[in-house]
């Protein structure tokens, strides 16, 4: 083997990984809303979330990849450990469908059909269709689909490239030699964990593995141990995931090595007892092609995963025996820039983090609305606590999100990134006048100021309209109801005019003696921060519905629906100046 060799083995290798990776972000792209509606729905069911995880491994093409999203999952509060343990189980079946295609390798036939799909061949007609959909094709979906295709095209030539380079140690004795020593079940694991740890991918460590046995060296007996390494070595990533994480995360990491380890063990002892039982299979020292490794490669991670099943709990308990809980960790919620390599993931946990951020908005504008009406220091405390708390939302989230939207998006994902940004500001904001109507209340409270009995009546409509528009969007936002969304412009409108109107008469009342000027400051203040509520309201509901109905135009969209008189505007229009009448 030549030093021409050895650049061509290194230059398949270095081609295999980046169209790996090509072929699994084109994946994660083309999947999109799929990908975040697996994410959204994990489950404490552990049977489904082992479908989860082989159904989110199969789509970005990595094991460790999804582990490490379990490691930020946890670690940000959004999965508890107990949900992540299925999601492992199926994550190392998911990493078993890239060997398959590798093993189109074995073909072997006259048949035009089955020539095509030869590596060789296959990877070429990919890549032609997949440059084709890329750089001709407008349409951002088949642009994805062009990029998996151009990914599976230079897997598929790494692949072959491999194989060519390797296939002169096929006349080497010492390489036969080498090989031996991985008959021995310790070398063998050691090797595949060291090589799986190196590459950080075991589907690429059981490529290389595939690769070599076109040299028909490699056998049973020490393929069998590989393998076993392999699936041992991948856990590298997560653990290295997991260092400055909270003790949950690492425990996420450390699951997956020790379900691994015990697979590997149960698997390695039944195998070498019944071997010995039967004085030696027979097929030990047969060549392997590559097709067996797949079968190999799947049939060890559904049967460990089919033996753990059962010991879900004790894995659990094993996971907090190893990783002790030292001191109380404090509880916060985080944004974890691990799941910024899989920007679904990061999105799902930024809309997560938006909805708990729009909910605690919404309870403190209710308390301020409350405190004009009966002012209270601890009510009036909570509201200034949760302002700070909020701000700091407003300010990870932002940051987090100018990161995600640096990343390759998908349209559809881009828009959101966008909508989210916008509507964080808004929540911000109506918490802002949460503090500017406490800071009216409390002026109300200081110098004793008393509302006649019709304006206290007055004020309680407009509450009462303004918590309805604020229960409103927060629901439409965390549901992402659209129908709610829609209802929200036309109560905006009758909230326009009900201030429109207290104005006025406040104004007569001014005049006429009834209150001094320094009550119609206070006054005039807490209708424009209700007014300006109503307008974040808006502005959150019509981001929703420009991203839904892909229109970007904001005065264009509330222009129509003024103008057009559009049904459903006009009958909840009609719906909210009843019920807020004056």
């Amino acid at each position: 083997m030549t030093i021409f060799n050895v650049l061509s083995l290194l230059g398949g290798l270095a081609v295999f990984l980046y169209g790996m990776s090509l072929m699994g972000d084109g994946l994660e792209k083309s999947a999109g809303s799929k990908l975040k509606t697996i994410l959204e729905n994990l489950t404490a069911n552990t049977f489904r979330a082992v479908l989860l995880g082989i159904g989110v491994t199969a789509i970005v093409q990595s094991s460790s990849a999804t582990t490490v999203m379990l490691v930020g999952f946890v670690n940000s509060g959004v999965l508890k450990l107990s949900q992540s343990i299925g999601v492992i189980m199926g994550a190392n079946i998911g990493t078993t469908v890239t060997p398959w295609l590798l093993s189109l390798t074995g073909i072997q036939s006259d048949n035009i059909v089955l020539k095509l799909l030869k590596p060789e061949n296959l990877s070429l007609v990919a890549a032609i269709v997949g440059i084709v959909f890329f750089m001709f094709v407008k349409n951002a979906k088949k642009r994805d689909i062009g990029v998996i295709l151009i990914g599976f095209g230079l897997l598929m030539i790494g692949m072959d490239m491999m194989s060519g380079a390797v296939e002169p140690l096929k006349e080497q004795e010492s390489f036969k030699n080498i090989l031996l020593l991985f008959s021995n079940p310790i070398l063998g694991v050691v090797a595949g964990a060291v090589l799986t740890a190196i590459i950080q991918s075991s589907s690429a460590s059981v490529g290389v593995l595939q690769a070599l046995s076109v040299t028909g060296a490699i056998t049973y007996a020490n393929a069998i141990p590989i393998i076993m390494g392999q699936n041992i070595g991948t856990c590298a990533t997560a653990m290295i995931s997991s260092v400055g994480a909270n003790k949950n995360a690492k425990r996420v990491a450390t699951l997956h090595l020790c379900f691994n380890i015990i697979g590997t063990a149960v698997f390695l002892i039944i195998y070498y007892l019944a071997d010995f039982a039967v004085g030696g299979f027979s097929f030990s020292d047969d060549s392997l092609a590559a097709v067996g490794i797949a079968i190999i490669h799947t049939l060890f991670n559904i049967l460990a995963t089919a033996v753990m099943f059962p010991f879900i709990r004790q894995l659990e308990k094993l996971a907090y025996v190893i990783v002790k809980d030292r001191e109380k960790e404090e509880t916060r919620e985080i944004l974890d820039e691990r799941l910024l390599v899989t920007p679904a993931a990061a999105l799902s946990q930024s809309k997560n983090l938006t909805g708990k951020m729009a909910i605690l908005v919404k309870n403190t504008l209710i308390k301020s609305l409350d405190v004009i009406s009966e002012y209270n220091e601890e009510t009036a405390k909570s509201i200034t606590d949760a302002e700070s708390v909020v701000d700091h939302y407003e300010d990870a989230l932002g940051t987090y999100l100018i990161k995600l939207s640096r990343k390759s998006l998908t349209v559809e994902d881009s828009q959101q990134v966008s909508n989210l940004l916008h509507t964080i500001g808004d929540f911000e904001r109506i918490c802002d006048h949460a503090v500017n109507i406490l800071e009216t209340a409390e002026e109300v409270n200081d110098k004793k100021i008393v509302f006649s009995k019709d304006t206290k009546n007055e004020i309680n409509v407009l509450t009462n309209a303004i918590k309805e528009i604020l229960e409103n969007t927060v629901k439409a936002f965390v549901t992402q109801n659209l129908n709610l969304a829609k209802q929200i412009e036309p109560l905006e409108q009758v909230i326009d005019k009900i201030k429109f109107e207290l104005k006025n008469r406040h104004i007569k009342r001014l005049q006429e003696g009834e209150y001094s000027i320094e009550t119609g400051f206070v006054f005039s203040d807490f209708l424009t921060n209700c007014e300006r509520v109503a307008d974040h309201c808006s502005n959150i509901a019509v981001c929703m519905i420009q991203i839904a109905e892909d229109s970007f135009d904001v005065h264009e969209y509330l222009n129509n629906i003024k103008a057009n008189g559009e049904n459903l505007f006009e009958k909840n229009y009609k719906k909210y100046k009843e019920k807020y009448k004056i």
